[in-house]
């Protein structure tokens, strides 16, 4: 056991990286060594009804070691960072208490920034707000949502990309509902976590990604994409949902009402996968961590600790046992 475990503020590590890095793997394999638990910090991998458009852990992994807040949410209800956050602080306490080191894994940096930076209480816009926004985004497209937004909350709009229609669209409501902007509120934020953190990052090459996003897709049809999304589309829910904007619904929900071809529907999942990926390696390049904190980065694709050489891999431990 880490050394770390028993300092006054007890320690967690976080494995990080854009989709499709194999952090996943890489976090089974740390936790088998390190007896460790894995706590999911992907937005998406906390919906019940989205185990393969995730790419959640399989049963086998889950069997390997303990797995918490995966598939915990069911679709119908949207998740939050605060709710992660409040979720995701028990997960620890219970590792801690179990003797085991607490190992964060996902993709989702606003779900880390939450702890290592503590968490803006934003008021709820209410209903109203949040309408208004799901109707300009449908009627204008997130480029022009986001050059209004621009107009009235400068900061908040230069911090997001004019294609990122989620963030673009909570940020609309939040000003409107509460007379702030987003970014304002953030400048709020509470307390961190009363943990220390340290994170390994996984920073693959873009052709690299590309390629394992193209295979992650055709292994996901192969083990029935299609018939999770027939289920999803069956409960008939808000498209406004997280889970039902997650990368691969709409694009395949469009092939099943005829709209296009299902090498149209992988087309579009991967180059919008692709560029999720670009926005996630420039988030954690530029936001992750307080400068004083640690972080171990990994400029590789990882497929499991057998691809290291011997120095590599030892560099990788060396940097965990360091931490204490």
């Amino acid at each position: 056991m880490l050394s770390a475990m028993s300092a006054s503020r007890p320690f967690a590590l976080i494995v990080t990286g854009p989709t499709a890095s194999g952090k996943s793997a890489l976090a089974i394999d740390l936790a088998e060594r390190l007896r460790g638990t894995i706590i999911n910090a992907d937005s998406m991998q906390v919906y019940a009804e989205l185990r393969v458009l995730t790419a959640r852990p399989s049963a086998d992994d889950e069997a390997r070691v303990p797995h918490r807040l995966y598939g915990v949410r069911p679709a119908a209800e949207a998740g939050s960072v605060a709710w992660w956050r409040e979720a995701a602080l028990a997960e620890l306490d219970a590792a801690r208490a179990a003797g085991r080191l607490p190992i964060l894994t996902g993709g989702t940096g606003m779900y880390f920034a939450s702890l290592t930076d503590g968490l803006a209480e934003i008021p709820d816009p209410g209903p109203d707000a949040r309408a208004e926004a799901r109707r300009l985004l449908a009627e204008l497209g997130p480029a022009a949502l986001h050059a209004r937004l621009a107009e009235v909350d400068p900061a908040t709009a230069a911090r997001l990309e004019p294609a990122d229609s989620q963030r673009i669209a909570r940020a609309w409501e939040v000003w409107r509902g509460t007379g702030a902007g987003l970014a304002a509120w953030q400048s709020r934020r509470g307390p961190p976590a009363p943990w220390r953190f340290a994170a390994i990052r996984l920073d693959p090459p873009r052709d690299a990604l590309r390629a394992a996003i193209a295979t992650r897709f055709a292994a996901m049809l192969a083990d029935g994409a299609m018939e999770e999304v027939q289920a999803l589309l069956a409960l008939h829910l808000d498209p406004a949902l997280p889970a039902m904007r997650a990368h691969g619904v709409p694009e395949l929900s469009a092939h099943l009402r005829g709209e296009i071809a299902l090498a149209e529907a992988g087309r579009r999942t991967e180059l919008i996968t692709g560029q999720y990926t670009k926005r996630q390696a420039t988030w954690f390049r530029h936001h992750f961590l307080a400068p004083e904190e640690r972080m171990h980065t990994i400029h590789a694709r990882y497929a499991g600790l057998a691809q290291f050489s011997e120095s590599d891999a030892a560099k990788l431990f060396a940097f965990i046992e360091t931490l204490g």
